[in-house]
């Protein structure tokens, strides 16, 4: 009688283990599932946050299309990879200042220049002044035409060293009625500004 007790009572503790075995394996694999759900409604809240900042953004952007320039709108291939870049005259609610807004063809960039920022340490920072808004072709050749003194200098004068051909567009803007503007280029990755006058 004493070995079936003992027997019954062996199977009783195996039977025991694997009931604690299988509440384990059931807490771990519950406590997987719960950190799975937390994780998943986690990114869910920082999608649904980064969708309401984005939308929040949009809601307060303040750059609108000037509508004080005849053109405000050019198409032109700023750094040779063969896709246009669009180059808008816009103006900053904020400010009230007007400035270029640069799209760049492969939707990865988009660069401002104005709307009460300098621009390229030209002593402006705003373009309503500019009349004239087009592309400078590419592989046309220009040069700064005013010396430090800021006098006028004819082509002449200027030696072939310093003039500077193209390689891709550039931005030209000027004053309809009076002297003064610049082409805006990309050389190296780097804005620059030839003075136009």
């Amino acid at each position: 009688m004493a070995s079936i007790g003992y027997i019954l009572n062996k199977q009783n503790k195996k039977s025991m283990k694997i009931i604690l075995l299988m509440l384990i394996a059931i807490t771990i694999t519950s406590c997987k599932n719960e950190h799975e759900n937390q994780s998943k409604n986690s990114e869910s809240e920082t999608l649904q946050n980064l969708e309401k900042t984005q939308t929040k953004k949009n809601n307060t952007d303040t750059i609108e299309i000037s509508k004080k320039h005849k053109i405000n709108k050019i198409i032109c291939d700023l750094d040779g990879d063969k896709l246009d870049e669009t180059v808008e005259i816009v103006k900053s609610t904020k400010s009230g200042k007007s400035g270029l807004r640069i799209l760049f063809g492969n939707g990865k960039r988009t660069d401002y220049f104005g709307m009460g920022n300098d621009i390229l340490k030209q002593g402006f920072d705003e373009i309503d002044w500019a009349g004239i808004f087009e592309k400078a072709p590419k592989n046309e050749i220009y040069w700064n035409n005013v010396n430090d003194e800021g006098e006028i200098v004819s082509e002449e004068e200027i030696k072939e060293s310093d003039k500077i051909k193209l390689l891709n567009d550039g931005i030209y803007i000027h004053a309809e009625e009076s002297c003064g503007g610049g082409i805006i280029y990309l050389k190296n990755g780097k804005y620059e500004w030839i003075q136009q006058e």
